[in-house]
C-alpha cells in the first residue's frame, strides 16, 4: 500500500469522528465564525460570490463563509464519510452548501466554477504534488477571482510540544520531503513538507498575483485536553494567511 493509500485510509477512518460528533457539529454550525484575520481579509471580497472549498472536511467553515456573505459553498473531500455528514448538516440547516466526493489535485470539475477558492486549516500538508494542486485551483477560479489559504506554518511540524521550553524536534527537518503524522489523524498518514518560499513561489508560478501574506503566532488547532505547548506562547510562527488573485 502506498503512502497515499495509507493517508486516505487514515482520513476516512478519522472522519467517523464527524458522525460521532454530528450533534455537536450541528450546533457549532449554527453560529460558526471564521478567525478574525480570515473575516478581515475575505469580507470585502465575498459578498454574493460562489465559493469552492477543497478538502472541506466537516464543513463548519462553510457555514461561516455564508455568514459573512457568500452566496453558496461547494465542498470537496475524498472521504465519503466526511461528505455525507457535511451534506446532512447543510440539508438540516437548509443552507446553500453542497458536498461532493472528489480526488485532489484533479477534481474533475469544469473550469472557472468559483469566484473564491477557500482552503486551509490543515489541508495543504496532505497534497503530494503542490504544483498540480495550485494549477488546478487556478483553473477552477474565475479571472479576477481569489485564492485564500489559512494554514499551519511550514515550521509547525518542527515544534516539540514541551510545556516548559520551545524546542525543535530532532526527527524533523524544514527541508525534508515528508514525514509521518503523529498527532491527528495519525494511523500512518504522511504529511508533505514545504518551505514558505516554496508555497509562495508555487502559487505565483501558476498565474496568481499575491495580495497578502502574513505569519501568525497562534496555532489554529490544539489537541483536546492538551496543556499548552511553549511553542504556542507567541514567540514562534504557527500559522500563515495568504490571499492571491487570478490575473487572467
Amino acid at each position: 500500500m502506498s503512502t497515499y493509500d495509507d493517508t486516505r485510509r487514515a482520513w476516512d477512518d478519522a472522519s467517523s469522528k464527524h458522525v460521532r460528533e454530528y450533534a455537536e457539529h450541528l450546533e457549532q454550525a449554527r453560529t460558526a465564525r471564521l478567525l478574525p484575520i480570515e473575516e478581515e481579509l475575505l469580507r470585502p471580497l465575498i459578498g454574493g460570490v460562489e465559493v469552492l472549498h477543497p478538502q472541506s472536511g466537516h464543513g463548519l467553515d462553510d457555514h461561516a463563509l455564508l455568514r459573512i456573505g457568500a452566496r453558496s459553498v461547494r465542498g470537496l473531500d475524498y472521504s465519503p464519510t466526511a461528505v455525507s455528514a457535511a451534506q446532512r448538516r447543510a440539508d438540516e440547516l437548509d443552507v446553500p452548501c453542497r458536498y461532493e466526493v472528489a480526488e485532489l489535485p484533479d477534481t474533475g470539475l469544469p473550469g472557472q466554477v468559483a469566484d473564491l477558492v477557500y482552503t486551509g486549516k490543515g489541508a495543504l500538508i496532505w497534497m503530494e504534488d503542490l504544483d498540480a494542486w495550485a494549477a488546478e485551483m487556478h483553473r477552477l477560479v474565475r479571472p479576477g477571482g481569489h485564492l485564500f489559504v489559512y494554514e499551519a506554518h511550514p515550521l509547525v511540524p518542527l515544534w516539540a510540544w514541551d510545556h516548559d521550553e520551545a524546542r525543535v524536534r530532532e526527527d524533523r527537518s524544514y527541508f525534508a520531503a515528508h514525514h509521518v503524522n503523529d498527532t491527528f489523524p495519525a494511523r500512518g498518514a504522511t504529511e508533505h513538507q514545504r518551505t514558505l518560499a516554496e508555497m509562495v513561489m508555487t502559487v505565483q508560478g501558476v498565474g496568481f498575483e499575491l495580495l497578502h501574506l502574513a505569519e501568525h503566532p497562534q496555532p489554529f488547532w490544539r489537541p483536546e485536553d492538551e496543556e499548552p505547548a511553549a511553542a504556542w506562547g507567541g514567540r514562534l510562527p504557527n500559522a500563515l494567511s495568504l490571499l492571491a488573485r487570478r490575473r487572467s
